[in-house]
């Protein structure tokens, strides 16, 4: 068995610059660690109980199929704090069939990103006899 002590997500952006401007002041990602120098640096951000690494440099967009789920406290805050900020938002906060109430948004190359929040009766949160 593989024992993982740590992860983290690594995406390779476009114009690293920018996407870094879009995780720190627009998300508001807080910072982890950064290494290197220069435009090409890396940038690691706290994301829950992971990481969101921005590093290097790639020439073509990510994968649509790739996306980050983001668990907040607050969609419906998110949503209007973020659309201040100018982020794209995708899709508006709607309560899923599933429960959860989901807003989809992109950040520059189109990385597709759900912020989740988990309604306190939901079972995510609360398992009846638990």
């Amino acid at each position: 068995m593989v024992h993982v002590l740590s992860g983290r997500t690594l995406l390779r952006p476009t114009d690293p610059e920018r996407s870094r401007v879009f995780y720190d002041e627009q998300l508001g990602l807080s910072v982890y660690r950064e290494f290197g120098m220069g435009p090409e640096r890396g940038t690691v951000y706290f994301l829950g109980g992971g990481f969101l690494e921005v590093s290097g440099r790639s020439e073509t967009p990510p994968s649509p199929a790739v996306a980050l789920w983001l668990q907040v406290e607050d969609v419906a805050s998110a949503h209007d704090e973020l659309r201040a900020k100018g982020v794209d938002i995708t899709r508006p906060p709607v309560r899923e069939p599933w429960g959860l109430v989901e807003m989809w948004i992109a950040d520059p190359d189109g990385t597709r990103i759900v912020l989740v929040e988990v309604p306190a009766d939901h079972p995510l949160r609360y398992r009846p006899g638990i």
